[in-house]
């Protein structure tokens, strides 16, 4: 398809010039430069083909120059983007210096927030109205879309709570698709079903009581005829009763694919008062077949080519497995030999690659929604009653369950195991989910155990020793192919707070908190050649921490190199400075090397590491400066 209409929409006032047919063109060019991105580069599919013409829509109905709208979870922001002035650079989402898979407000003024996150949108358009309000900006609405997916995270429910009693006029849009990146699961989703084959409904709950309300009551034969009328109401509304009892007006469900629909019900709630819910229902990968009949392979797929009759052919990918697919596997194994381990997740099953273990252990697999806070609780009850937990979240994503992981279960001291995916730079998707925080937030609590594997021989043992272990304790790995360093003698088993020394050298000594340990040993090798002797110890312990190998490092070596794929702030590097420094050490020869303290952008994680010295390349010439200041002390002291 040749685009005719997307290389004139420069921003969404140009809507308004284009014909209903002309739309419907729009619309198709739109899914299919989605289709061209996808065939070359993995990037969020199918939620962004299932939003085609509610973004439409919302852009010919609303003025979003002065109107607010934030798009929950932000991944479905490609529509948007190509309408908002975007569309010349589109090809270049997720690439380093391009476009940015989520909603980022550096782009464009049409961006509000960076929503990478799930759940945070309808909190965020009250504040954005409840400002509106006290600075007098009459006019302005406040819309938030928010997936089903999203839906159940409970800091959703608290703002709606919170809007219904400020009674602010804000609207939120129920994108339903009836998916996550998976089937949603829980009682929402069964209700959200419900809702699909209930009648529409236009907030007439309130009016009928009204009504009820006036009619005399004479008799027990009239309550009783007037209870059953309230009973058979409520049967009848239940497609919104839950947003209704809550305070908020619901109309829906809107089919979210009639453009011509959708742009009538947006304009009848443009102007309602108070907190507005309207229910769209949409199909994930709406107009490419391969993505409506397997929407979680398609919600972001690797390249595909297509073929003439609409299907798509995957390109051949590669055979090394990732860290996520080892952890899984070791998961698998230990659930097979002891009936007391269970999983939760948090509607990461296929990111996690657990849909094995869903299958084969449906009794111990628990997938909770979006609802990370949850999921950490939920946990510390299980193992309080003697359960063996898994808690397996993405990294950034732990961060929102912070506090359960303190009062919970670091504060009980129960053996929970925390499996961090996705830990350390997370490539295309960027900044809102680079897991480069959890060193420093992981460590802060008494009783935890932090860990990191080397390589995938560490990782491999590091989950059944996490599950003997008498506490909570967490393991990270990357988004990354699973390499194992070559050792000399047979891998040192795991111990508790212990290190393994790969090479020891007198010159300098690298310290390695995680899976950049191959690129560590890489530089060690280069820099031997060069005349260095620069050794090797792989940390696996940032709490606790091996004092007794690494602080003999820094006494006896001439420099410590300390490497993590995590913020400086607070991090592996800072342990060890603390550590020398208590120990009453100088602090003068250890170098600290990880994530500096600003957000990263997206882009691939090796470019990247590159980037950030963060690389064999980059360990090689820190060093080789410290080595180079270290001689220049030596001759001066001469």
């Amino acid at each position: 398809m040749e685009y005719e209409l997307l290389p004139m929409i420069s921003s969404p006032k140009d809507l308004k010039t284009l014909s209903e047919p002309q739309l419907e063109r729009l619309a198709a060019e739109i899914r299919e430069a989605l289709c061209q991105i996808v065939e070359r580069k993995p990037a969020h599919f199918a939620s962004n083909l299932g939003v085609v013409e509610l973004c439409l829509a919302l852009h010919l109905v609303f003025d979003f120059e002065k109107d607010r709208l934030i798009w929950d979870t932000g991944h479905q922001i490609y529509p948007h983007k190509l309408i908002t002035g975007r569309f010349s650079r589109f090809e270049t989402i997720r690439d380093r210096g391009g476009l940015m898979g989520f909603p980022n407000p550096n782009e464009s003024p049409y961006d509000l927030f960076m929503t990478g996150h799930a759940g945070a949108s309808v909190s965020t358009v009250l504040g954005l109205q409840a400002a509106d309000d006290l600075l007098f900006e009459d006019g302005r609405k406040s819309v938030a879309v928010i997936g089903d997916g999203a839906l159940p995270s409970g800091v959703v429910f608290e703002a709606m709570n919170n809007a219904v009693g400020l009674k602010k006029d804000i609207l939120v849009i129920l994108n339903d698709n009836q998916m996550g990146i998976c089937p949603r699961v829980g009682g929402l989703a069964t209700y959200l079903d419900n809702a699909r084959v209930a009648p529409f409904y236009n907030g007439l709950k309130r009016d009928i009581a009204w009504a009820l309300n006036k009619v005399p009551m004479v008799g027990n034969s009239v309550e009783h005829a007037l209870s059953n009328m309230k009973d058979a109401v409520k049967t009848l509304l239940h497609g919104g009763r839950l947003f209704e009892e809550m305070g908020f007006r619901y109309i829906g469900p809107v089919d979210g694919h009639d453009l011509d629909a959708l742009r009538k019900y947006l304009e009848m709630v443009k102007d309602i008062k108070g907190p507005t819910l309207l229910h769209v229902f949409t199909e994930k990968g709406k107009g490419f077949k391969p993505a409506t009949e397997d929407p979680v392979t398609f919600h972001s797929p690797s390249p595909f080519d297509r073929t003439d009759d609409g299907d798509a052919i995957p390109r051949p990918k590669g055979s090394a497995p990732a860290y996520t697919n080892i952890a899984s596997k070791s998961i698998y194994d230990a659930m097979e030999h002891d009936s007391k381990v269970v999983v939760m997740t948090a509607a990461m099953c296929a990111g996690n690659d657990l849909g094995r273990i869903r299958d084969d252990f449906p009794q111990r697999f628990f997938d909770t929604g979006i609802c990370e806070a949850h999921a950490v609780a939920f946990a510390a009850g299980m193992a309080k009653s003697g359960m063996k937990p898994i808690v397996d979240i993405y990294s950034t994503f732990l961060q929102r369950s912070f506090d359960h992981i303190f009062q919970e279960v670091a504060l009980q001291n129960l053996p929970v195991v925390f499996c961090m995916d996705r830990a350390g730079l997370c490539g295309p998707d960027g900044p809102t989910h680079h897991g480069v925080f959890d060193n420093s937030y992981m460590r802060t609590f008494p009783n935890i155990t932090v860990m990191a594997p080397g390589d995938t021989a560490d990782l491999q043992v590091m989950i059944p020793f996490s599950l003997e272990h008498d506490g909570p304790i967490s393991i990270r790995y990357p988004k990354a192919n699973a390499v194992t360093v070559e050792r000399e003698n047979e891998v040192a088993p795991i111990e508790l707070g212990k290190s393994e020394v790969l090479q020891w050298g007198t010159d300098g000594m690298i310290v390695c908190f995680g899976a950049l340990l191959p690129e560590c040993v890489k530089a060690a090798e280069k820099l031997q050649k060069d005349g260095l002797d620069v050794g090797v110890i792989n940390a696996r312990f940032l709490r606790p921490l091996d004092t007794d190998v690494i602080l003999k490092a820094v006494r006896e070596c001439g420099f410590v190199v300390t490497v993590e794929e995590n913020t400086l702030c607070g991090g592996f590097g800072s342990t060890v400075l603390e550590a020398a420094n208590d120990a009453g050490l100088p602090t003068n020869n250890i170098k600290r090397l990880g994530i500096p303290d600003r957000f990263i952008e997206h882009g691939n994680r090796s470019e990247l590491l590159g980037e950030l010295g963060l690389d064999a390349v980059g360990f090689i010439r820190e060093i080789r400066q410290l080595a180079k200041a270290n001689s220049d002390l030596n001759e001066a002291a001469i």
